[in-house]
């Protein structure tokens, strides 16, 4: 399968210069740095960081067996979802295809830049139809959307479906693997080199506990990361995140060590909401977790608030009607939620 970037690509995007800052156009040690207009003073902080990012994409090649060419960093997984957009959508006449529900942000970054939206339901059970995801494509399509784990259902999408609409659509396909390191389905990450149309994101936010750092990664053919590389914002990723990413990615065994507690206590918290007479249904999850079917959900969720403690009501959302989601703390945290829930019984 061949990818003819220059196809996708939206006309300004592919004649535009991109910017050229001072670290771009040198790297390395100095006697001096007089180059970017910055203050002489305060070191470290008063330098510009590295704009590519080379040190912590050397770590995070290690960690996932991926070349740096093939690897962006950004400011979360929400940065290369807007890049996406301004690189291969034009406004007001393209559209991207999304299943529904799914993460919200892939329809707030379609209505920032004026892009169409054409949803695809789940089943009833948070299931993927392949064939109607590639029946909603048309032919101003340049980007389907899929999430697996799902945001907000937990459940990963039926592998073969999604290889199905990789091979099938001429566009870009973006699997979004947030929620992968809680998950016994395994990553595309092996298998990218054979779809050069193909986009993974992951994030470091969930397993990794770096949410603060605003830390995301996309992972694509290297045209695919050239473009996003060039349109970025020149410094998009500061001193402080890449340090600080650089310290905690030192540890991978404390990284396993979190998620094997957070599975243990997802199986024991699916269990214990099984429990009440109030939770109708908790949907199967591969994710840090749980949706969760309830009677008066909305007056549950207000008493959990009233007792200092917040999940997430999900009632509004199609298929997810009556559903608070709620993520899996840790052992105290958990037990907390229970003692509450005990005063409803």
């Amino acid at each position: 399968m061949s990818l003819d970037i220059n196809k996708l690509l939206r006309d300004n995007i592919r004649t535009m210069k991109p910017y050229s800052s001072a670290r771009d156009e040198f790297s390395g040690e100095a006697a001096a740095f007089l180059d970017a207009n910055e203050n002489p003073y305060n070191s470290p902080w008063n330098r510009y960081p590295d704009p590519r990012q080379l040190k912590l994409k050397a770590r995070v090649s290690e960690i996932k067996n991926i070349p740096v060419k093939n690897i962006f960093l950004g400011n979360g997984s929400d940065e290369p979802i807007d890049l996406l957009f301004r690189a291969f959508c034009e406004p007001a006449k393209d559209n991207i295809v999304s299943i529904h529900p799914t993460y919200g942000m892939y329809r707030v970054a379609a209505d920032t830049n004026n892009v169409g939206v054409n949803l695809v339901p789940l089943t009833a059970d948070f299931e993927l139809d392949a064939d109607a995801v590639l029946a909603a494509v048309n032919t101003d399509t340049k980007i389907i959307f899929l999430c697996s784990p799902n945001n907000p259902s937990g459940n990963a999408l039926n592998n073969k479906g999604m290889v199905h609409i990789i091979e099938s659509f001429s566009g870009i396909v973006v699997v979004d693997e947030a929620y992968i390191d809680f998950c016994p389905e395994k990553s595309f990450l092996p298998v990218l080199s054979q779809y050069p149309n193909l986009v993974i994101l992951q994030t470091f936010s969930k397993a990794w506990g770096m949410a603060g750092l605003r830390l995301g990664m996309a992972f694509a053919d290297e045209q695919i990361i050239e473009v996003l590389s060039r349109i970025k914002y020149p410094y998009n990723l500061s001193i402080l995140t890449q340090q600080k990413g650089l310290e905690l990615l030192a540890d991978e065994q404390q990284k396993l060590n979190w998620v094997a507690i957070i599975l243990k206590e997802r199986e024991k918290l699916i269990a214990d909401l099984k429990k009440y007479p109030f939770v109708i249904k908790v949907y199967a999850t591969d994710a840090n977790f749980v949706l969760a079917k309830m009677h008066d959900p909305r007056g549950i969720y207000q008493y959990l608030v009233d007792e200092k403690i917040i999940v997430r009501d999900r009632s509004s959302i199609a298929l997810c009607e009556g559903c608070l989601r709620i993520s899996v703390g840790s052992p105290e945290e958990n037990a907390t939620l229970m003692e509450a829930l005990d005063g409803l019984i």
